[in-house]
């Protein structure tokens, strides 16, 4: 999970930022942080439109505008761009993932999912099938210190500060 940490702070997402590495057997097979495609504009520079006005979307809205891509596929995408085989492995990340990155974790075989910090989702029913296909002793929070947690939450985490407590969405 240090290392998913260590990797996060590539991300350039102005909502969350987040790390992932993809391990088998304790070796490290891919990483991947959140942020705009290769040859785009970062989010911190108004590439993405949700980024940059959040003003406009509620919480859980515009996701279909969003063209930031998450770091669970940017790790499984990378794995694939230079043939690494991830069936069988272990993703460790940042953030619980997101019920379409649990999808593609799933057709990809991975594993095991091991993440920090957790949300809910409001597809709590469909989201937990998923799991259970995982295996729920296979998808746990990790407890570790994670000193750049008010960074990585982007707005969430200036609303937690404001607000005076956490403020978690997808």
């Amino acid at each position: 999970m240090g290392i998913a940490l260590a990797v996060r702070a590539r991300a350039n997402c102005t909502g969350r930022r987040v790390g992932a590495v993809i391990v088998r057997d304790n070796r490290i097979l891919s990483t991947g942080y959140n942020g705009t495609p290769s040859k785009m504009r970062n989010c911190e520079e108004g590439g993405c439109h949700r980024c940059a006005s959040p003003q406009a979307y509620g919480s859980g809205e515009g996701y279909d505008l969003c063209i930031c891509v998450h770091a669970e596929q940017n790790a499984l995408l990378a794995a694939a761009r230079f043939g690494v085989a991830v069936e069988g492995c272990t993703m460790y990340t940042t953030l619980q993932p997101c019920f379409g990155c649990l999808k593609e974790l799933l057709q990809a075989n991975v594993r095991a999912v091991c993440y920090l910090k957790p949300w809910e989702s409001r597809f709590a029913e469909q989201y937990a099938a998923l799991v259970d296909r995982i295996d729920r002793e296979n998808f746990r929070q990790v407890v570790v210190e994670d000193p750049g947690e008010h960074w990585a939450l982007g707005r969430a985490g200036e609303a937690e500060r404001t607000q005076g407590h956490e403020v978690l969405g997808e």
